[in-house]
């Protein structure tokens, strides 16, 4: 308990109630002095740390290792000592997804293919320049290469700026022609029969605007760099998916049990464990995965992360089974029979949030 002094006047700061003991009766703040030396703030500092540590980790403990265990608690009115749901699943979502965003690809390294190019005698990058060029993943990669041979003298000026040209050449011929054509060179081919073709030869509102923005998408991209802003798009949409999809979720467990024992609040605080713990488990499974492939040219690596993957999956796949069955206290059979089918009809709702949110994620790439 805080050991701050209380004040004198009896009159609460937030709600002006009166409070005859420490905490105020009608808004639960505490009736201290609000003004702290240096020395009050860090043991205050240090109260609220370790309270918040010790109900975070008992919190994630009980939710990695004790499915279900969380919801019956908290819906039991034991709450104090743990996360609520809602900050549980906000604050797993936000790690999350932000620790995905800027964990790098360890296969993709990219200045050690240039340390690697430079090292070579210049002879030898002079007959196999274009050979490694040509096998560079996209012309950003492409032009970037050939900067960085010029710059530490592998080749002249004259030679980057031909090699350049050459990839910038080949860049805009492939652009808007060799992938998602559908019988349009540009905005404005499309644009000039949308306005002055035949009648045969005009779209329908909708076909036209779907055409004009996969033609805004592609000008100026290769393929690779659109499916780079596609998957961009998508990460940065699926924790607005998530929200969609996490109600439709609990209301097909309220189908599935009783009306009367059950309310769809239950089932609502139940789905937010659920994915927070799906949301944690696939963290585990990324930072895994990064570290792993520090040491892939170990082959004892290889086959400790190919073990240790395949546990948390299948865990993963398997957690749903016994937090249902424990929380809702059925029998096995009948867990397993009702999971199936709720697996089923999820399988389809989900098909139908996925196509949504790739075609969300592809109309809002800029």
């Amino acid at each position: 308990m805080s050991k701050n002094e209380l004040r004198k006047d009896k009159t609460c700061l937030n709600c002006r109630y009166v409070v005859e003991n420490r905490f105020c009766p009608n808004c639960g703040q505490e009736n201290t002095n609000t003004r702290k030396t240096f020395i009050q703030l860090f043991v205050h500092f240090f109260e609220d740390l370790t309270h918040y540590e010790n109900s975070f980790w008992k919190t994630i403990r009980n939710l990695i290792f004790k499915p279900s265990s969380l919801t019956k608690e908290y819906l039991s009115g034991k709450r104090m000592s743990y996360l609520a749901p809602i900050r549980l699943y906000i604050f797993i979502s936000f790690v999350t997804f932000f620790l995905i965003s800027i964990i790098p690809d360890a296969s993709e390294d990219e200045m050690v293919k240039v340390n690697e190019h430079q090292a070579k005698p210049m002879e030898q990058v002079l007959v196999t320049d274009a050979d490694s060029i040509n096998k560079a993943k996209d012309n950003l990669e492409k032009k970037q290469w050939i900067a960085n041979m010029e710059k530490n003298g592998y080749i002249d000026k004259k030679d980057s700026d031909s090699l350049q040209k050459e990839v910038t050449e080949r860049e805009q011929k492939n652009d808007g022609s060799d992938y998602m054509n559908f019988g349009y060179r540009s905005v404005e081919h499309l644009d000039s029969i949308q306005k002055f073709g035949k009648p045969d030869e005009k779209l329908s509102d909708l076909e036209y605007w779907v055409n004009k923005k996969i033609l805004l998408v592609k000008r100026g991209r290769t393929q690779k760099e659109v499916y780079e802003k596609l998957m961009e798009s998508v990460i940065r949409n699926i924790p607005k998916a998530l929200f969609i999809y996490m109600p439709l979720f609990a209301f097909i467990l309220w189908l599935f049990q009783s009306k009367k024992r059950w309310y769809y609040f239950d089932h609502g605080i139940f789905t937010l464990h659920y994915f927070s713990f799906l949301l944690l488990a696939s963290l585990i499974l990324e930072l895994f995965n990064f570290f792993f492939e520090l040491f892939v040219q170990y082959q004892i690596v290889n086959i400790i992360s190919y073990i240790v993957e395949s546990i948390i999956i299948i865990y993963m796949l398997y957690y749903f089974f016994p937090a249902h069955h424990r929380f809702y206290e059925q029998s096995r059979i009948m867990t397993i029979i009702k999971g199936i089918f709720i697996f089923f009809i999820n399988l389809f709702v989900l098909t139908f949030i996925l196509v949504g949110l790739f075609f969300f994620s592809f109309i809002n790439i800029h």
